[in-house]
């Protein structure tokens, strides 16, 4: 009775309310809830992305300072010094002191490494040391203790020890890190020494910080114990985390509840130095501009709803419509399905941003056929350098001449050529690596040939020139890529010639293409050389085809292709013949040492990479 003797204006407003109103309130209320927790979403699933990165920058910093060591051999005098016996008068020592530490002064603390807070040097029972920061509890005896095994011992990789593995400590407890370093004596293949340079952990700082500047979050990095190394709150580095034990994930993001506000945390594992990157910031701060706009909002609602009521619906079904498909489309995406379209035909950011996902899913497919036909590639070139071990014919005919040696009586030769087919046998089957150094390859055909040698006699000659540069840099190659090249040129030399000579050197090279130095192989012969009809068929063989044919039989073909796949088409096999005088084969690849080429393929091992050498 009362709703019926209201008046008309009342029952309007009242309608307005029950039909417009109270559906717009609730549905800005359920997109306040949407888009809070969809800003959580996004901050969870960007946020460890940001750490990597930020996990790749500080393990690119460490790479640095641990090649700093290397510093050393720039100057003679220091290595001089390092290398004499530890036997010395008072007066000498005191002059190998300040020369070492004056040496280390200008070098590492007044260079470009503004982290670097102290160097010190232990060598023969000496220690030479550097400070920028006064410091206490580092001798030669105590703090290096717990490290005796590493320091007599040979360890590859550079360590890094923390303030709470060693008694160091600094003015002021500056947080630091030490990075223990052997320095190699490659000529006299000894260690001559071991470094520890202090790092302060500023560049931590500085690396976070571009990743967020929030003061409402905290960043951390500790080990997998819970220490801290780093983080925003000084008075917390060294601390323990107690909740590292109730992580659920070392990497990604998830929600904390509990004592205090929520919290939103992401974190990433650092693989290379075991360390685990950590923000943390409460969940109210994620939406706090989301509550400005929301009362905001409100207020402008409450003043203009009699006539924006129905523009407000219809904007609001066009915004959530779009959010809707394309969160629909992500989820598709999210199952693995990537061949439909999902682009949008509105022009507003939700469409541009559906025209990036769809980018995205379009690169991504693209990536993953790609990655696909090169990992297919890869496999079939190892598995045709499996199925090449050393030439069965080879082996026949070198135990043949081994046989008719041991007839002959000539234990010499039997010892050396038994000697000389151990040692590639070993190196065939023995080194599962990818890469070898140079010098090994080098003496791999080395032994080749000589076997040959004993087995032609006169009819073969050859020399090898090796660079000094090569085995100074300690540069590596692709494994068993000489000798199908060399086993070419005996085989179809020695058919129609005498005597033939073979000449080989090795040495670094200036790419005038990357600007960079390469490593090439020149291998000529005075062979019968190649008709030009042949050379034109290799050429073009060798310009257009990167996979393994095993009909083949991994020569010069195969080995470009292993090449290419390795390190690009601006790499592999040229060949120059004249015809019935000779050919050279040209091989460049880029001239990586040993942690480059370890890099390069994952850290990695296969089996033994041989090789039949026919054409």
């Amino acid at each position: 009775m009362k709703l019926r003797n209201t008046r008309l204006s009342s029952k309007l407003i009242l309608i307005y309310l029950l039909l417009t109103v109270v559906p717009m309130s609730l549905l800005g209320y359920l997109s306040y809830v949407q888009f809070s927790r969809s800003i959580e979403e996004q901050i969870g699933e960007y946020m460890p992305r940001f750490l990597y990165q930020a996990n790749s920058n500080v393990e690119q910093r460490i790479s640095e300072l641990a090649s700093l060591p290397d510093l050393l051999f720039n100057s003679d005098d220091m290595i001089a010094i390092l290398r004499r016996d530890e036997e010395q008068s008072v007066s000498d020592l005191n002059k190998d002191l300040f020369a070492v530490n004056s040496y280390m002064s200008r070098t590492y603390l007044a260079g470009s490494n503004p982290d670097v807070l102290a160097v010190f040097l232990l060598s023969k029972n000496r220690l030479f040391q550097s400070s920028k920061v006064a410091y206490s509890g580092f001798d030669r005896d105590q703090a290096i203790a717990p490290y005796r095994y590493e320091l007599t011992g040979l360890v590859e990789k550079p360590k890094i020890i923390l303030p709470s593995e060693t008694t160091l400590k600094f003015q002021n407890d500056v947080p630091y890190i030490l990075i223990m370093k052997q320095i190699a004596d490659t000529d006299n293949r000894r260690i001559i020494g071991t470094m520890f340079i202090a790092v302060q952990l500023t560049f931590i700082d500085r690396i976070l910080h571009d990743f967020e500047k929030n003061d409402k979050a905290d960043l951390w990095v500790m080990n997998r114990k819970g220490e801290r190394l780093y983080h925003t709150d000084p008075e917390l580095i060294g601390t323990f985390d107690p909740e590292i034990g109730r992580y659920p994930i070392l990497s990604g993001s998830f929600r904390t509840t509990g004592p205090g506000p929520d919290r939103l945390v992401s974190v990433t594992e650092s693989t290379e130095l075991g360390w685990v990157f950590v923000h943390s910031i409460p969940l109210r701060y994620l939406t706090e501009k989301t509550d400005l706009v929301r009362n905001v909002t409100v207020f402008v609602f409450i003043g203009v709803v009699l006539v924006t009521a129905i523009l407000a619906v219809v904007l609001s079904l066009n915004i959530t419509r779009p959010l809707k498909k394309l969160s629909r489309l992500m989820k598709n995406a999210e199952m693995g399905h990537f061949q439909a379209d999902h682009s949008l035909q509105s022009r507003d950011e939700v469409g541009s941003l559906a025209r990036s996902f769809n980018s995205m899913i379009t690169t991504t497919r693209e990536l993953i056929q790609t990655n696909y036909r090169i990992e297919i590639r890869q496999k079939e070139a190892e598995l045709y350098a499996l199925q090449s071990q050393i030439n069965p014919h080879f082996i026949y005919n070198t135990l043949e001449t081994i046989g008719m040696a041991v007839e002959e009586q000539e234990t010499d030769t039997v010892v050396d050529m038994v000697t000389l087919l151990g040692r590639m046998l070993r190196f065939s089957v023995g080194n599962k690596a990818k890469a070898v150094p140079v010098s090994e390859e080098v003496q791999h055909i080395r032994d080749y040939l000589t076997i040959q040698k004993y087995r032609f006699e006169d009819r073969l000659t050859f020399d090898i020139q090796l660079g000094a540069d090569i085995e100074k840099d300690n540069l590596y190659s692709p494994k068993f890529i000489l000798q199908p090249i060399v086993e070419n040129a005996i085989k179809h030399g020695l058919e129609t010639r005498k005597a033939l000579d073979i000449q080989i050197a090795i040495g670094k090279e200036l790419s005038f293409r990357s600007g960079k130095h390469d490593v090439v192989y020149r291998i000529r012969d005075n062979g019968p050389g190649i008709p030009a009809e042949r050379m034109a068929e290799l050429e073009e063989a060798l310009r257009s085809d990167t996979h393994i044919d095993k009909d083949s039989g991994f020569g010069l073909s195969n080995v470009n292709a292993r090449i290419v796949l390795m390190h690009g088409p601006e790499y592999g096999l040229q060949l120059h013949s004249i015809y019935g005088k000779g050919t050279e084969v040209i091989v460049r690849i880029p001239a990586r040492d040993g942690t480059e080429s370890a890099a390069e393929s994952g850290g990695g091992r296969i089996d033994s990479e041989p090789s039949r050498g026919e054409e």
